[in-house]
């Protein structure tokens, strides 16, 4: 969770590319895609190699295309992994807004912060990398939170409470079961109201 626009090394990150009013939109959709593609590649090749063994090749590679391609839109790995990790909380705050209630929400995001293949392999083999990802800057950090808030519906000190629940997850994922108790424990406590049972 590196704050956005830095690199888990401290260096910038380019944009994605924007669409600019009175361009084809094709070409943007197509660059649009092909971004997509390579951030589904690269997470599989950290998931496999983890972030110190892959290279731009390998990534290019899982993606299916040229190493130039993925150098048109990327200059280093670690412009992909931040990338990767923008797109991803993006896609969590998503799958979390589309939940009926916030212990649902927080049920989904506890299941793919603890299951997510990424993350359990940088907690294998690689956890100074995994720190620097889960110790974004103070920015990063308020950045996550308020969109959390939002999806809860709650207070930015209860939203930060359920944020670092979910990041000790990605330390100690333990069972489902007890995860999704904790959720539901959590949920209600972060919403005021009752602890509801599960299944």
């Amino acid at each position: 969770m590196s704050s956005p626009g830095r690199t888990l090394l401290g260096g910038a990150v380019p944009p994605p590319p924007e669409h600019v009013p009175g361009t084809r939109s094709r070409a943007g959709n197509a660059m649009v895609r092909t971004r997509a593609g390579l951030l589904e590649g690269a997470a599989r090749a950290f998931a496999e190699r983890g972030l110190r063994r892959s290279t731009m090749q390998s990534l290019a590679a899982a993606a299916g295309v040229a190493k130039g391609t993925l150098y048109n839109h990327f200059r280093t790995k670690d412009d992909v992994a931040l990338a990767l990790l923008a797109a991803e909380l993006d896609r969590l705050g998503d799958l979390a807004a589309g939940r009926p209630s916030p212990g649902a929400a927080v049920a989904a995001l506890a299941e793919e912060v603890a299951e997510h293949p990424v993350l359990r392999r940088l907690a294998v083999d690689e956890p100074a990398a995994l720190a620097a990802v889960l110790a974004p800057a103070p920015e990063g950090w308020a950045a996550v939170v308020t969109r959390l808030a939002g999806v809860l519906g709650t207070d930015p000190v209860a939203a930060a409470v359920v944020a670092r629940w979910l990041v000790s997850l990605v330390l100690q994922p333990g069972c489902r079961a007890t995860r999704q108790a904790e959720a539901r424990r959590l949920a209600a406590l972060v919403t005021g109201g009752p602890a509801v049972p599960g299944p």
